[in-house]
């Protein structure tokens, strides 16, 4: 559990926020250098996006030490209702890398389309700043991916323990009450 958060507080701000920021001096970096249309397709999505990164960055690593606590505190009082509901969660976690990673793909995808097909100015700065962030997302979630399974193993794994020790065979922990 410790190094998945800790990997998750450690990407959150020196790789989600620090790229957020980078992206925001981008943004700015690309107006200042030009004021034509292809800066302003440089421009925009990069501060737009590098916002979005900072918020999360910023949101992701303040709330982990918390997030543990209550975990760790979870686990102590009942570590099947701990398992109840922290694999869950995780599980949805590791189905949204699916649809995150199609998802971004697309956002690769259509940067393409634009920065060929949408004109030499705008579409070429939007473009490529489409497929630069898409690139930018999808090595984050490959991190965030790399750390989620083997932590969601370990929780699979301690459903399995609880599913002996339930008293309703083959009833796993996810599905088991609390104890009383």
């Amino acid at each position: 559990m410790h190094a998945y958060f800790r990997g998750e507080k450690t990407e959150a701000i020196f790789f989600i926020g620090v790229t957020g920021m980078l992206l925001v001096i981008f943004g700015f970096a690309a107006l200042k250098a030009e004021r034509g249309w292809y800066a302003w397709g440089v421009t925009v999505p990069s501060i737009l996006f590098g916002l979005v990164l900072i918020g999360v960055g910023a949101g992701v690593g303040l709330r982990t030490d918390r997030q543990v606590a209550e975990i760790e505190r979870s686990f102590h009082e009942s570590p099947l209702a701990m398992v109840k509901k922290e694999l869950p969660r995780m599980q949805r976690v590791n189905a949204n890398f699916r649809v995150t990673f199609y998802a971004l793909g697309v956002l690769i995808a259509v940067g393409l389309l634009v920065h060929y097909m949408g004109g030499r100015d705008l579409g070429r700065g939007l473009g490529s700043t489409l497929i630069l962030l898409g690139s930018i997302g999808l090595l984050i979630d490959g991190f965030a991916e790399r750390r989620a399974e083997p932590y969601t193993m370990a929780l699979m794994h301690l459903d399995a323990q609880y599913q002996n020790v339930v008293p309703n065979l083959g009833q796993s922990a996810v599905d088991a009450p609390s104890r009383p």
